[in-house]
């Protein structure tokens, strides 16, 4: 049991680690200023890491002491946590990305004039030190090699500790035992999540930045993502055996069990669907809902993650309470595997219209656009401005429309300082108003319409059931594939696993999402020594279909192989259910004729070598 307390420790640190590193895509993107793809190659660093080591780990580290070398991999974990911090220390003050200086040391005058201030010649004005501390962006690589050196720590944890733990418990109460580990294990993503949503109210240069700088309200919030873990491990030394390495045949007898290579493709599917859904979730609730980032990622942490960790115990309690067996435990995952794809099917149907910007959602009358280039953000209402295109600025005005900046909203004059700056006479707000009407604009985008919170509403009880339902059948799945393998395979086994699907399914994901949604994007913010920076508002439309249709797309295939999967172990049980009874009978007829024994050697060499433990 103490063994199983260590092992659930470890799955709450590493899984701690990565939930913060998912909860800062947004913030890591905007603070280097890098595409969604990009973010994606730093975010799949950590299997980059673990597929570096993992089969050599699985095979060789079941043959040495398990237990040290898990606590040598959360030595590494830590030290990958401290090298992901080190640009923070590195780098620069961080420059927010705005189009006209809002001063916090002036009175609340008058003292701007957004539209009369020729800001199209900052465009191209950038000086040689600005562009040299700018060049501090590239110090992304330190995140990535931190994440990546978190991937390889990790790499015995899993396999090793969960085959060390089947070893030496009692066969009915590995379910239970599992059910217990992972359920720790996610109150790591839940307090990272809910740190992350916390960070992400702080800006990344808090006591040095004037937190009254006039900023968007998400827009520019950066968190420091130094979150650290430090984890004490004794780590003693070790010997290799003088016994024979026979890994080649070993990983031969393995891929022999077709149950085994079903799972493996099964998982690999599904977890593509998984890691993609996880990694953006927080900017698709943020395009597709207007919720802030910060709110985004402490709904997942406080709502989603309590519902897998209620699901994996769920899971474990049935297994041990009805004894399942292989096929009961493969009825009870396809069962979940179904219920929680319809729940998520759903949610495509479920959306808010895109927010409405003047000259990229919208025209500046308010009529849908059709087409959106760098001029549709010009107007008559603008023209005689001097705005620049290409800052992202956005100011509310008081019709509920956003503009790009205060300048291409045509705002003649600001009065106050900070986020409490209020800029007057607007001419384009004037355009799409009635003349008495208020034509004065505020920092930030505005808010979506009423409708939408409850459709955000409905969209968040899916998810949590869905997220519920689905992790019912993760306990079941891991009794799957842990019966349908041999003892001495076990370690091998559940590394190839990690091996492939993290190699297939961790890595790319990511980078693929992150490209296709970078197609969605509507406005990109600017380098500031120029060039293409982060997104700053996508076509919600065209995200939500994107994302949410890949990961049904997925899922649906998932599904599929799991109900061949299932129709395989079936098919396999009868067949030793049958071998059995034919056995008992020649046993008994044995004793009854001569005493005898009588010894049947199945002639179905796949079944002999890979279903001892069934």
């Amino acid at each position: 049991q103490k063994h199983s307390v260590s092992l659930a420790f470890a799955y709450f640190a590493k899984a701690f680690g990565g939930a913060y590193m998912k909860s800062s895509i947004t913030q890591i993107e905007r603070r280097f200023d890098i595409p969604s793809s990009l973010t994606g190659v730093i975010d799949g660093g950590f299997e980059m890491g673990n597929l570096l080591v993992i089969a050599f780990v699985s095979y060789f580290g079941a043959k040495l002491h398990r237990p040290r070398l898990i606590g040598i991999g959360c030595l590494l974990m830590a030290t990958g946590s401290f090298l992901t911090a080190l640009p923070h220390f590195f780098q620069g003050r961080y420059k927010y990305e705005t189009s006209m200086s809002h001063n916090s040391h002036v009175n609340s005058t008058a003292n701007t004039l957004p539209c009369l201030s020729n800001q199209s010649l900052a465009d191209s004005a950038f000086f040689p030190l600005d562009c040299e501390k700018a060049a501090g962006s590239s110090m992304w690589i330190y995140v990535f090699l931190g994440n990546m050196l978190r991937g390889i720590g990790e790499t015995p944890v899993m396999p090793l500790g969960i085959s060390y733990m089947d070893d030496f418990s009692k066969e009915e109460n590995t379910p239970f035992y599992l059910a217990c580990i992972h359920t720790v294990g996610i109150l790591g993503p839940m307090v990272g999540f809910m740190m992350g949503s916390f960070l992400a109210k702080i800006y990344v240069d808090i006591g040095f930045t004037d937190l009254g700088m006039g900023l968007g309200k998400v827009q520019h919030r950066v968190t420091r993502f130094n979150v650290i873990l430090v984890i004490k491990s004794v780590v003693q030394p070790y010997w290799f055996s003088l016994r024979e390495m026979d890994f080649v045949p070993s990983l031969r007898r393995l891929f022999k069990n077709s149950i085994f290579s079903l799972m493996i493709l099964t998982n690999l599917v599904a977890v593509n669907g998984f890691i993609g859904m996880i990694t953006f979730k927080p900017k698709f609730m943020e395009q597709t809902y207007g919720q802030s980032a910060s709110r985004a990622i402490f709904l997942i942490g406080i709502m989603n993650l309590p519902a897998v960790a209620l699901g994996f115990i769920t899971g474990g309690f049935v297994m041990k309470r009805f004894k399942l067996g292989v096929v009961g435990a493969g009825r009870m995952s396809i069962s979940a595997s179904l219920g929680a794809f319809s729940l998520f099917a759903v949610q495509i149907f479920l959306h808010c219209d895109n927010a409405e910007v003047a000259g990229l959602t919208v025209s500046y009358q308010g009529a849908p656009q059709v087409s959106y280039s760098q001029q549709t953000l010009l107007s008559q209402c603008n023209m005689g401005c001097s705005c620049s295109l290409k800052h992202w600025d956005p100011v509310c005005a008081y019709n509920g429309m956003t503009y790009a900046s205060p300048c291409l909203a045509g705002c003649q004059t600001s009065s106050g300082s900070g986020r409490a700056m209020v800029f007057n006479n607007c001419t384009c707000i004037t355009e799409a108003m009635t003349p008495a009407a208020n034509t004065s604009a505020v920092l930030g985008q505005c808010s979506r319409k009423s409708d939408c919170d409850r459709k955000f509403k409905i969209y968040m009880a899916l998810s949590v059931l869905g997220a519920f339902i689905s992790a019912c059948g993760g306990t079941p799945g891991y009794i799957v594939l842990l019966r349908s393998i041999q003892p001495d395979l076990k370690s091998l086994a559940l590394g190839m696993q990690t091996l492939i699907v993290r190699t297939l399914g961790g890595i790319p994901p990511p980078i693929y999402f992150g490209a296709l949604i970078d197609r969605t994007c509507l406005k990109w913010g600017t380098k500031q020594c120029g060039g293409r920076g982060a997104c700053r508002l996508y076509n919600a439309n065209a995200f939500r279909i994107t994302f949410l249709g890949l990961i049904s797309g997925l899922y649906l295939v998932a599904n599929m192989l799991w109900g061949c999967l299932y129709l395989r172990i079936v098919k396999r049980q009868k067949k030793l259910e049958l071998r059995k009874q034919a056995k008992e009978s020649a046993l008994e007829g044995n004793a009854v004729t001569n005493g005898h024994a009588h010894i049947s050697i199945a002639k179905n060499k796949e079944d002999t070598n890979d279903e001892s433990t069934i």
